[in-house]
């Protein structure tokens, strides 16, 4: 299993509330219910362990199975505008892929 991990803050302006209500009702179960997404998850941050700010507000875990059948599920009109509302709410997310060990 592949996972792609998002960090990223919010753009200026826009208010946690509205963002989490947005990832509530669209993205956590518009992404969950893809073919190739085996979970997704938003985390907020609370903090650093020892004390101190995180650098980012927020964590997404991205797990699937297959990129390409992931760019498949992402390439639909429904997901383009999920993406596009995503990027209208963070501020220059950072997308790393990973593997299991």
């Amino acid at each position: 299993m592949a996972t792609i991990v998002v960090l990223f803050n919010l753009r200026p302006g826009v208010t946690a509330s509205v963002y989490e209500q947005w990832a509530r009702t669209t993205d956590l179960p518009i992404v969950n219910g893809l073919a190739s997404v085996q979970s997704f998850e938003v985390l907020k941050t609370t903090g650093l362990l020892g004390g101190g700010n995180a650098p980012y507000q927020y964590v997404e875990l991205l797990r699937f199975g297959s990129l390409d059948a992931l760019f498949t599920d992402i390439g639909s009109d429904t997901m383009q505008r999920v993406s596009a509302e995503f990027q209208a709410f963070a501020d220059n997310p950072i997308f790393i892929t990973t593997d299991a060990l």
